[in-house]
């Protein structure tokens, strides 16, 4: 059979029958013979099939693409209720303590362990008059690092930023992707740096809402600790 390519006038003349039947829904109801004599080409490419066999095959593809967007929907949920779990279980940790050396330990503990995190680092801008001035995290940092942190409104996500990281995750660590949260109070005090040796685990574009809620949690556990 020879293939008929559709004329303007054909695309023209089909979509006022389109137009008609969608402003005329009863029209089916007044010729109910047509859809047991109609007979449509099939979608699979092999001889024909009614109408209403069309109808009910489309029917099935629409129920399909929603089973699957609701399964995606359910486990999306489910990631997330996970997740605010382990959120809660790391206010806990912050609220357990208020030694200072113990709260840091905490925090890193459960991004470690709960959130799988395979880096996990943290810088405090240093001041001297600081009790904590000689904990690791209050290591001098360099102002560019400083600067960096305080231009960012939002968890940045990526490949390592253009600027260094010094001392924040340890001599071996081969990070590829990692997601860098700044401190703030009044104004920004320090870095939670989070990392991880596969490409894709932190990207750009990614969900960053629970980062946000970590990074608030740590601020506010730690701003009462820094002059």
């Amino acid at each position: 059979m020879q293939e008929h390519n559709a004329t303007d006038s054909d695309i023209s003349m089909e979509a006022e029958v389109s137009a008609y039947l969608q402003q005329n829904p009863q029209f089916f109801e007044r010729h109910q013979a047509l859809l047991a004599d109609m007979y449509l080409p099939s979608q699979h490419g092999s001889g024909t099939v009614s109408l209403a066999e069309r109808q009910q095959l489309a029917q099935r593809d629409k129920i399909r693409v929603l089973e699957a967007r609701l399964a995606e929907l359910m486990r999306f949920g489910e990631e997330n209720d996970s997740i605010s779990d382990k959120v809660h279980r790391l206010s806990l940790g912050l609220l357990a303590s208020d030694n200072f050396a113990v709260l840091l330990q905490l925090m890193q503990v459960s991004l470690l362990e709960d959130f799988k995190i395979p880096y996990v680092g943290i810088q405090l801008w240093s001041d001297s008059t600081s009790v904590h001035s000689s904990h690791p995290a209050l290591r001098p940092c360099p102002a560019e690092l400083r600067e960096w942190a305080s231009s960012q409104k939002a968890p940045y996500c990526g490949p390592l930023p253009p600027v260094a990281l010094p001392g924040m995750f340890p001599a071996d660590a081969t990070p590829l992707s990692c997601a860098l949260i700044s401190l703030r109070g009044e104004r920004v005090f320090g870095l939670l740096a989070l990392a991880a040796p596969d490409a894709e685990r932190f990207y750009s574009g990614m969900g960053t809402l629970y980062l946000k809620r970590i990074g608030e949690l740590v601020s506010a556990a730690l701003i009462s600790h820094l002059p």
